[in-house]
């Protein structure tokens, strides 16, 4: 019942986001997850977010906010993005074993890399871990609003 219930978290954000999506600049989806950055500066975004891990034991609702490393590296060609961040949320255990877990403020840290292969539609790779949930490495596609 708990994994149905994480689906439905799913399918209710996907609904929002497309919904209210106007005002945010690129929305990332993946196999275990979505957010919305908006940008704050031009080499800082904040993004609202949802995820969960292979097993669906976790349940992750929070934000995240990265620093774009484009300029400080001299990446000049647009169709690259290299940035790190941090992340704050909460993590809902929803697995069998409660004994062992209890759901609790996740703070971490992430990095990653994106490459558009044309001017809308991009592929990400991220790796991000908390104090609670654990490592995510993630994958998805990204397009811009």
């Amino acid at each position: 019942m708990k994994k149905l219930t994480a689906l439905f978290v799913f399918g209710l954000f996907f609904c929002i986001t497309n919904v209210f999506g106007q005002a945010r600049h690129e929305l990332n989806f993946g196999v275990l997850g979505a957010n919305y950055e908006i940008p704050v500066h031009k080499d800082i975004t904040i993004a609202p977010g949802i995820g969960t891990n292979l097993d669906l034991d976790w349940l992750n609702i929070g934000v995240k906010g990265n620093y774009y490393f484009d300029n400080l590296f001299g990446l000049s060609d647009p169709a690259w993005d290299v940035y790190g961040g941090l992340n704050a949320g909460y993590s809902v255990y929803m697995g069998d074993n409660d004994k062992d877990n209890e759901s609790d403020i996740d703070l971490g840290l992430q990095i990653g890399g994106r490459w558009f292969w044309n001017d809308k539609w991009g592929v990400y790779v991220e790796f991000a871990g908390g104090n609670v949930s654990g490592l995510s490495p993630m994958i998805g596609v990204t397009v811009k609003m």
